[in-house]
């Protein structure tokens, strides 16, 4: 089912969305990678304020590209999702509620997505220059020492991606192979 969400969204919504179904963001998301995941996770064991707030946020695990003259931002394709996997369940805990990256996730990821009721969107890979054209604006607000791997504010509107994981626990990447599988077998 196509769904139309505005972000930052509440548990509610959260709640309402199911694996399989395909959402357009639209609102503020940030962008945070390995090495800025790294350093809020320090941060965090250090009692120190992180450069963004949590509650109701989404972050998006993605590094653009440079922005060609008159756009916000460059090609903007997710990345491998797993890499965060250390430190996501910790930014659930604080109130996050959804993650988009490509992959699949761990298990101690899927026990923090249903234990906050957030949930996991998968943005299509290779599709960095399409998917650039949903950001509307995009500014530095942490690290930005770390180059393409500072954290930015992102403004979306009609951001495209997929719920992979919701809040229940139901990952898209394990059903559909069952359903594949159980599609082609011939015995």
């Amino acid at each position: 089912m196509d769904k139309h969400i505005s972000v930052p969204f509440s548990g509610n919504t959260a709640a309402s969305l199911q694996a399989g179904d395909y959402v357009y963001l639209t609102g503020t998301i940030y962008t945070a990678r390995d090495a800025a995941h790294k350093r809020m996770y320090e941060a965090w064991e250090k009692k120190e304020k992180l450069p963004l707030e949590m509650e109701n946020n989404i972050i998006y695990y993605m590094g653009p590209s440079p922005a060609r003259p008159g756009r916000p931002i460059g090609s903007a394709g997710p990345t491998t999702a797993s890499r965060m996997d250390k430190y996501a369940p910790v930014l659930l805990d604080m109130g996050l509620k959804g993650m988009i990256g490509k992959g699949k996730r761990s298990g101690a990821v899927k026990e923090a997505v249903v234990r906050n009721g957030a949930v996991y969107f998968a943005a299509i890979g290779g599709a960095g220059a399409l998917l650039s054209r949903a950001i509307i604006s995009s500014e530095v607000i942490a690290y930005d020492d770390l180059g393409t791997e500072a954290i930015r504010k992102l403004e979306v509107k009609d951001f495209p991606v997929i719920v992979v994981m919701d809040a229940k626990g139901n990952d898209l990447y394990e059903t559909a192979i069952r359903e594949y599988h159980q599609e082609t077998c011939l015995f």
